[in-house]
């Protein structure tokens, strides 16, 4: 179920975006708990009296069990208090060419605003993804994900797809299948508990591949040059 045409523009965009800041829930899904709480027509007069306590009791209590500062944060969307132009809120990322920061690994990062780990695996709104060495940490990609409303039940795939040339993946949550399907994928799936900037992630990273990383992170990085050799030979006449 997508979120209904015939609400308003301003309030569609409220309530899918504020979907994406919930484990494992579509638009469609938060229209009917909105709709089960507040009642057609859905308006703006109407979000802004809504409160954590209606997100929780409504739909005999589907967000019951969502942490209260996802909930908090999915609210403060669904008032408008956020609603800063989306697209200022992209990083932009720079520009790289494989193999040029040796010994490094590529971390993906699930995100819905600015360089902010603050994205569900199965509804973030974007990947950011960093080359990450112990001496240097680039932004060098930032792809949009697709909408899960679009989807079919199992979407994890594409989204996986997003991130193939990845070696590391940071989330705020991820499902037991899908984070299945990373870990096929060749990838190392790593939950943060929090909401947070990514640059303290990065750095910490960077500690760490400048130490002695522990031996997943060696066998990662080992992978990640050895494919990096590989690019620079196909690309050298």
């Amino acid at each position: 179920m997508t979120v209904d045409n015939s609400l308003p523009h301003c309030v569609a965009l409220r309530i899918a975006l504020a979907a994406r800041q919930l484990p494992d829930t579509s638009s469609g899904q938060l229209l009917r708990i909105l709709l089960a709480a507040l009642d057609e027509p859905l308006t703006e007069i109407k979000l802004n009296g809504l409160t954590v306590k209606d997100l929780k009791n409504a739909a005999d209590g589907s967000l019951r069990e969502i942490d209260g500062a996802l909930l908090r944060q999915a609210l403060s969307t669904l008032k408008g208090e956020n609603e800063a132009d989306a697209s200022a809120q992209i990083p932009q990322p720079q520009p790289y060419h494989e193999g040029e920061m040796p010994h490094s690994i590529r971390l993906a990062c699930t995100s819905n605003s600015g360089e902010r780990l603050d994205g569900h695996f199965g509804s973030c709104a974007r990947f950011l993804i960093y080359q990450v060495s112990a001496t240097e940490a680039r932004l060098i990609a930032v792809r949009p994900a697709p909408n899960i409303a679009r989807l079919s039940v199992d979407h994890s795939a594409e989204r996986v797809a997003l991130i193939g040339d990845c070696d590391l993946l940071c989330v705020l949550s991820i499902g037991g299948p899908a984070a299945a399907r990373v870990v096929n994928s060749g990838i190392h799936p790593i939950k943060r508990g929090a909401i947070g900037d990514i640059q303290p992630l990065l750095t910490e990273l960077q500690q760490v591949l400048a130490g002695d990383p522990p031996p997943w992170l060696a066998k990662l990085r080992a992978r990640a040059a050895a494919e990096q050799r590989s690019a620079q030979a196909e690309t050298t006449p």
